[in-house]
């Protein structure tokens, strides 16, 4: 794909050079780690997304920051291993294929698990090529040698080694907890499985005789038939109601048992009576706080949902005929007083139909305190993980500081199936990483581990461990450097951090970037119900994918959300148009100039040795700061230097030696300008791929590719802080004369007289050198430069650093004519003002009219206020003369 100036196309069409361009690169293999022992290795695994669907601008954002690294990484030298991969996502996967099933008529059921697991790897497959096409739609530098899948077979040796080890160390353990179950078919249901539907209920008010005959505490149920495994009541610690009976105890009714009032934090004081029953076996919330309390779980139902031998008198009963005879005799005692409508979300099984019950189940856990201490103590030593920014640690600690136990089973098919068997007969169980060898005695648990038990492997499973030889994990880890969200902290970045330190004894990343979330223009969460979520690839398809990136990786500072901004997408647009502008001017004035003969050494002008120096500043800012992660401040860099330094000042400069006779001013302004641009482009390379990519292969130069084209350094015989102070100079007078110009409404193109009073000699000399650049930018008729010049009157003026300025203002303009103009133009902005200031002051208007529209209007005000008023000052001024 080498190119020379003449394909180079005059317009800038980021469809056309990006098409073929990744494909280019991966036949390259320029993405690929080297592995070589000469080079520091670098190393990042890219938070796998969900094989669920598309991918959104959240992914594209967290994946452009790591491609950004890791371009830069790699054009700093280091051997870059940058490894893909995607996540199975359980909950979220399984869900999409049942509901595709539902469409055809099917379920997981009809089909069996086999069967079904056989859909889920087809719809896997789809949606893998789907990611991996919009990947390279971004431009991504991935290793596709080493792309992995938290499901594929290393990756669920990896995760039988740590849930085996865990086991045999007694950190993983199973436990009582409270599932969604079906009584119709006797199963357990994930949260994805349950239907919430609104259904007309009641509130059930009753009355809890308190032990000491005192009087009693009034509680509110929608489901009085649990109350009969009631273990506490609950108030909040702050109720003053209630201050006086925490830790006294009421008879539950009908029961007898006498149960304790208990304080939790989880009560709502405003709600219905601010104290509440507690029935830890019937109910997560109460499970809960039964864990905080020690209360005994006292379990009143079947599988089938009909009431136990722990329901007394109501055993055999189907629950809901139960709750019937059971608001009968509470009434008959006087216990219940009031039943209230009340409509509420019930969850239905979305397999049966049947209401799903809140149900004490057994369930496999992590105990975690034993590994958060080991995490917590990895952050006080040299080898902790950094956080960027530094705040988010806080998140981090307090989530391993308070840890509860982790349930990591899930009634799921698909996912790592749990390593452990029961014994038939004696329901003895063998956990182990084959199953046992007499296989017809033994049944594997039906459960699959939770998404994020995998996913908290991923820094180092995908390396080949628990192979602690295997050559990658040797070589590439710990990884260096991990992008992502603040949402997912505890989810998915903790957890890494313990299993690492755990199965590692070491990191798994040295620094953790944190950034935040999309938002809406108007600061909104991106969400499907609000309809106003923003497709990546949309952004691609109309204003190129280096546009969105520069805009993703510029447009906030770490940590800090995001809003989306189309008019911010067209200004980055507006700026690679800029970038390819100014990269055509200069390779249409190479004149076959090739990488050998470009030459710096020649005379240069100030202007050159001005653009080299900010050449050198530039390099030295971006590699500081994209070092420390800044990219909203890289790009500020790079934009001013871009922008402002070589498109405005140095390309309208270099035109006087490139259109003059001078061959020697030609021939070393062609080699800055193909070396700074060189180089200019090497920086923003990692921001905008396939731009630099494009112009570069134009511009003469050593090498296949931009990928790995050395990343810039300072070269300090270019820096001339002299030159550049002159160069300010020069830029003060220009931009002075053309404000003075703009104000009084006299064109560039009409000749003027200007008058320069330089302080010194020295700064007359840089006058007298500059000359040429002062006649060629200001436009005078006549120039008068010297250190003692008489002040003329009726001048406009201007004072710059060392020089002061004058334009007589005869040359400049008629001023009768100029006093005219004004005069009209403030009856404009005195119009505008009164029309503005009447709608104001009429109180309908501000009262009825959207609050957007009343603020719009007052900025009007503001604005129409100050153009009157900077006319006025203008005639004053004129007037004067």
């Amino acid at each position: 794909m080498e190119h020379n100036e003449t394909t180079m196309s005059t317009k800038y069409d980021p469809q056309s050079i990006e098409q073929g361009r990744y494909e280019w690169w991966l036949s390259g293999k320029f993405f690929e780690a080297e592995g070589s022992p000469n080079k520091e290795p670098y190393t990042i695994v890219i938070p796998p997304p969900n094989v669920t669907g598309k991918l959104h601008l959240g992914h594209a954002w967290d994946t452009t920051l790591q491609d950004i690294l890791t371009r830069m990484k790699r054009m700093q030298g280091f051997d870059v291993l940058w490894l893909p991969g995607m996540d199975h996502a359980g909950i979220a996967t399984q869900a999409k294929v049942e509901e595709k099933l539902r469409e055809e008529g099917k379920t997981r059921y009809s089909l069996g698990r086999d069967k079904f697991l056989e859909e889920t790897w087809k719809w896997k497959e789809e949606y893998a090529t789907f990611i991996r096409k919009q990947w390279a739609k971004l431009g991504l530098g991935l290793d596709y040698t080493k792309e992995r899948f938290t499901l594929d077979e290393g990756l669920s040796k990896a995760v039988r080694e740590v849930f085996v080890t865990l086991y045999n160390e007694g950190l993983i353990y199973r436990g009582e907890y409270i599932i969604n179950w079906d009584p119709a078919t006797k199963t357990a249901l994930s949260d994805i499985e349950v239907i919430h539907k609104d259904v007309q209920g009641a509130f059930y008010h009753m009355n809890y005789p308190l032990s000491d005959g005192s009087g009693s505490i009034e509680i509110a149920t929608t489901r009085p038939e649990t109350m009969l495994g009631d273990t506490a009541v609950a108030v909040h610690p702050e109720d003053e109601r209630y201050q006086h009976l925490i830790g006294k105890t009421v008879i539950l009714p009908i029961v007898g048992r006498e149960i304790p009032i208990v304080a939790d934090d989880y009560v709502d004081m405003e709600f219905g009576s601010g104290a509440v029953k507690i029935t830890p076996a019937h109910d997560p919330n109460d499970f809960e706080i039964g864990n905080r309390h020690n209360l005994a779980r006292v379990l009143v139902m079947n599988e089938d949902g009909t009431m136990n031998e722990n329901a007394g008198k109501y055993k055999g009963m189907d629950r809901f005929d139960c709750r019937k005879q059971i608001v009968k005799d509470l009434q008959a005692e006087g216990i219940l007083f009031e039943i209230e409508d009340h409509l509420h979300s019930v969850g239905h099984s979305e397999r049966s139909g049947a209401v799903v019950e809140p149900y004490l189940s057994t369930q496999w856990f992590v105990k975690m305190k034993p590994l958060a201490e080991k995490a917590i103590e990895l952050q006080k030593g040299e080898e902790k993980v950094h956080f960027v920014p530094e705040r988010f640690e806080k998140t981090y600690m307090h989530w391993m500081e308070n840890i509860h136990d982790w349930c990591i089973s899930r009634q799921l098919w698909w996912g790592h199936r749990i390593p452990a068997w029961y014994h038939k007969e004696t329901g003895e169980v063998y956990v182990g990483h084959d199953a046992p060898t007499d296989l017809e005695n033994w049944e594997q648990d039906q459960d699959v581990l939770d998404t994020w038990f995998s996913s908290a492997l991923w820094p180092f499973s995908t390396m080949g461990w628990p192979d602690v030889e295997a050559e990658d994990f040797k070589r590439y880890y710990p990884t260096d450097c991990l992008v992502t969200g603040y949402d997912i902290i505890s989810f998915w970045v903790s957890r890494m951090i313990f299993q690492a330190k755990k199965f590692t004894d070491q990191r798994p990343f040295k620094d953790v970037l944190i950034h935040g979330l999309i938002r809406a223009e108007d600061g909104r969460k991106m969400s499907k119900s609000l309809g106003n979520g923003i497709d990546p690839m949309d952004v691609i398809d109309q204003y190129g994918a280096d546009t969105l990136r520069y805009f993703l990786a510029t447009g906030s500072s770490p940590g800090q959300d995001l809003r989306f901004s189309m008019e911010k997408i067209e200004s980055v647009w507006n700026f690679a148009n800029k970038i390819w502008n100014a990269s055509r001017f200069a390779l249409m004035n190479m004149d076959g100039l090739t990488y050998e003969e470009i030459d710096l050494s020649g005379e240069k002008s100030v202007a050159d040795k001005w653009i080299l120096t900010r050449l050198n500043e530039t390099i030295e800012t971006v590699t500081k700061l994209a070092e420390k992660y800044e990219f909203g401040e890289v790009g500020r860099a790079l934009y001013n230097f871009i922008w402002d330094d070589f498109c405005d000042w140095y390309i309208e400069m270099s035109k006087l030696p490139l259109y003059g006779d001078d061959e020697k001013a030609k021939k070393t302004t062609r080699s800055i300008l193909a070396y700074v641009l060189d180089q200019t482009l090497r920086l923003l390379h990692p921001f905008m791929p396939f731009i630099t990519e494009e112009i570069w292969q134009h511009l003469p130069h050593e090498g296949e590719s931009i990928t790995i084209a050395s990343w810039p350094n300072v070269n300090e015989l270019w820096t001339d802080n002299e030159a550049a102070n002159e160069m300010k100079l020069l830029t003060e007078i220009i931009r002075s004369v053309r404000t003075i110009r703009a104000e009084v409404n006299t064109p560039m193109s009409k000749k003027i007289k200007l008058i320069l009073k330089a302080k010194d000699d020295h700064v007359l000399t840089i006058l007298h050198n500059n000359q040429h650049f002062i006649e060629r930018f200001c436009n005078p008729e006549e120039l008068h430069m010297a250190t003692e010049i008489e002040t003329p009157e009726k001048a406009m003026s201007a004072v710059v650093t060392g020089v002061e300025l004058f334009l007589p203002l005869a040359d400049l303009i008629n001023i009768e004519e100029e006093i005219a103009r004004l005069e009209k133009e403030w009856e404009k902005w005195n119009k505008e003002v009164e029309r503005v200031q009447k709608k104001l002051s009429n109180e309908r208007f501000v009262q009825k009219a959207p609050q957007a529209v009343v603020d719009e209007e007052r900025s009007k005000e503001q604005d129409y206020l100050e153009k009157r008023q900077t006319v006025e000052e203008r005639m004053k001024e004129l007037k004067s003369y």
